[in-house]
């Protein structure tokens, strides 16, 4: 797996910029749309499972899981995108993840933040 597969977050430009300050520098917040986010919740397949088992055994990383949660977070933060571009936002201030186990069959993410438009200064 190659560096660009373990990370996430925006491209340069985005149509809605997402932020985990609570302001954006240089820009003032003309609109606060309220919360907004994305969930997903993805369970792991029996051979990660397995997988994941045996290389506990011996340490180390275990990548099959970290590709599944990056790809898992990326999806909720990409849902909270949309959300946000649906209400009329151009930016998310204070984004966050919380991640859960769901019922032991698999793990919740949950991308949130407040949606707002903002204008530069």
């Amino acid at each position: 797996m190659g560096i660009e597969e373990y990370g996430g977050g925006q491209g340069p430009r985005p149509e809605v910029l997402v932020v985990t300050t609570n302001d954006l520098p240089g820009h003032r917040v003309q609109e606060v749309l309220g919360e907004v986010f994305g969930l997903t919740v993805r369970s792991r397949h029996l051979g990660s499972q397995i997988g994941a088992g045996l290389k506990s055994l011996v340490g180390g990383e275990l990548r099959g899981l970290t590709k599944t949660l990056v790809e898992t977070r990326n999806q909720a933060m990409e849902r909270l995108v949309e959300q946000a571009r649906a209400r009329g936002a151009n930016a998310v201030l204070a984004f966050r993840f919380d991640v859960t186990e769901a019922a032991d069959v698999g793990t919740e993410v949950c991308a949130y933040g407040t949606a707002v438009v903002v204008a530069r200064e």
